[in-house]
């Protein structure tokens, strides 16, 4: 994963911006939760900045934040190229 990430306003931004630095889906546990705890801060700021969104952003930072606490916990990254069978 990237060491910085590069300056977003939007939603729309951030959403493109994370997508381009995912880690790939065998990537480390570690990796994944740098990715998390990256991706929940960028959408956290975006909130403030992007106000026709915030409630959206806030969304999507407690969704990582909730990914990140779960490897934390775990030790496991379980997603996200899970398979459901139809």
């Amino acid at each position: 994963m990237a060491e910085s990430v590069p300056e977003v306003r939007t939603l729309s931004q951030a959403h493109a911006v994370l997508e381009a630095i995912r880690p790939a889906l065998d990537a480390p546990s570690a990796e994944w939760l740098r990715y998390y705890l990256c991706s929940a801060r960028v959408y956290a700021e975006v909130a403030e900045i992007d106000r026709g969104h915030h409630h959206e952003a806030m969304y999507w930072a407690g969704r990582e934040r909730r990914k990140a606490e779960a490897i934390k916990r775990t030790g496991v990254h379980g997603g996200p190229g899970r398979v459901v069978q139809v």
